[in-house]
């Protein structure tokens, strides 16, 4: 007996593996020592794309038997001949549902070719961890159907999927999955996500019309690529040029939902049609700002929100940095204001006022860089004591806003709560 054939089976089907199937198979006329190994070997393709017709209902009976056999690996890929007489559905291959049915399968990738509609409805893969669905056509409710029978679910991939109906609303609901990639090549009319245990998500190509329902409290990070193309930036860009649909618009104007779904990620990459997206269309922000925390990232922002109106800040006092400058007023700086000139910014909104001269600083940088603003109301600060609880101090305060006010054109207004002018007048602070 030659050498090789003495070593141990494992080995021999390391070996084996790196043949195709076919190959792998003829070895098996060399003795009986290689006759059985081809049942032991953890991967087997089969391409049969140069065969007859008549070979594809040998499929199902391929599929059978290996998940017969305990397959925990099953990889899809069955290319039709395409024939534009048929019907759409004709030139796709229809998946048994036994190919649904196993009790070992952990990891199921489905590519083009394949239809799983009739298959979805009856289910049974307990174990399944991984599923991936490259561009097969899928009905939105059998899609849901499909999920629901899947406890085990971890990684669910969605590449390019061709969801059937004119007006598809898919919704991706699962409490297992832990990790999910959405790749779309067309325009949904509504995608949701109910995925309570989603730590990973990559979101890749079009923006669905809605996100009714953004379900993702444990997400740790998020990949969000928007694609665009160059017409639709000018639209979104110039909104009062003849050019502009308002339902391309309205396609974009849900996309916030989005993102207050996914508020509390810790780690977020955009990518820039992405900030294309989320700011062009932007017109009311509201920001709460921090004493610890700086301000490097406001320029950015301001300056691609073009169409934003109303801006909410909820204290002005923040950690003082190297970028100051523009946004606020904290250093001098060649440029200072810049990306407030760039804002149309007509209502101004700042809570938490504690009468400070540096917060006085920063209303007058506003007023005086903000070109179209037209009203401002500044909101006392009710929970911690201020010095605007002295007469003097809040008379003094009130007279430099009414100078600012008139200067600048604006309608600047200094705003006490009921609460907070009762609880002065019982200190007796003020008469």
């Amino acid at each position: 007996m030659d050498r090789v054939s003495n070593l141990p089976d494992e080995v021999l089907c390391h070996i084996l593996s790196f043949l195709t199937t076919k190959e792998a198979a003829l070895t098996s006329i060399l003795a009986k020592r290689w006759g059985n190994l081809l049942a032991f070997l953890p991967y087997l393709t089969f391409d049969d794309s140069a065969n007859s017709p008549s070979s594809v209902s040998r499929l199902d009976s391929w599929i059978s038997s290996a998940l017969a056999r305990g397959v925990s690996d099953l990889d899809l890929a069955i290319i039709l001949d395409y024939d534009e007489d048929e019907d759409e559905d004709d030139n796709y291959y229809q998946l048994s549902p036994k190919c649904f049915e196993c009790s070992t399968l952990v990891s199921l990738r489905i590519d083009c070719g394949s239809n799983i509609a009739l298959a979805a409805d009856r289910v049974s893969l307990p174990l399944l961890k991984t599923l991936v669905l490259d561009s097969v056509p899928v009905c939105p409710n059998e899609f849901e159907t499909l999920l629901r029978a899947l406890p085990s679910l971890e990684e669910l991939q969605l590449v390019e999927v061709m969801w059937k109906d004119m007006y598809v609303n898919v919704t991706v609901k699962s409490a297992s999955v832990k990790t999910l990639t959405i790749k779309l090549n067309d325009c949904l009319s509504a995608l949701s996500f109910d995925t309570p245990s989603l730590l990973h998500l990559v979101y890749y190509g079009f923006v669905a019309s809605d996100f009714p329902v953004v379900n993702m409290e444990k997400l740790f990070d998020a990949r969000i690529i928007f694609c665009l193309s160059e017409d639709q930036l000018k639209r979104l860009r110039d909104p009062d040029h003849a050019w502009f649909d308002e339902e391309d618009a309205l396609g974009y104007s849900n996309v916030w939902k989005l993102f207050h779904g996914i508020r509390n990620v810790p780690n977020l990459d955009l990518l820039p049609d992405t900030l294309e997206v989320i700011f062009n269309n932007l017109k009311s922000l509201s920001i709460k700002s921090d004493k610890d925390r700086g301000w490097q990232a406001m320029p950015a922002l301001l300056r691609n929100c073009p169409h934003l109106e109303i801006l909410a800040i909820e204290g002005l006092v923040h950690h003082v940095t190297d970028e100051c400058g523009d946004a606020c007023d904290c250093v001098s700086r060649e440029g200072k204001g810049l990306s407030l000139t760039v804002c149309q910014v007509k209502e101004l909104e700042i809570q938490g006022f504690r009468g400070t001269m540096k917060e006085m600083a920063m209303i007058k940088h506003f007023l005086d860089y903000f070109p179209c603003l037209k009203e401002m109301e500044v909101y006392v600060e009710e929970n911690d004591p201020t010095q605007l609880g002295n007469r003097e101090i809040s008379k003094l305060v009130q007279e430099i806003l009414e100078l600012y006010s008139k200067l600048s054109g604006c309608n600047v207004q200094l705003l006490v709560s009921d609460y907070l002018e009762q609880k002065w007048l019982k200190n007796r602070k003020i008469s």
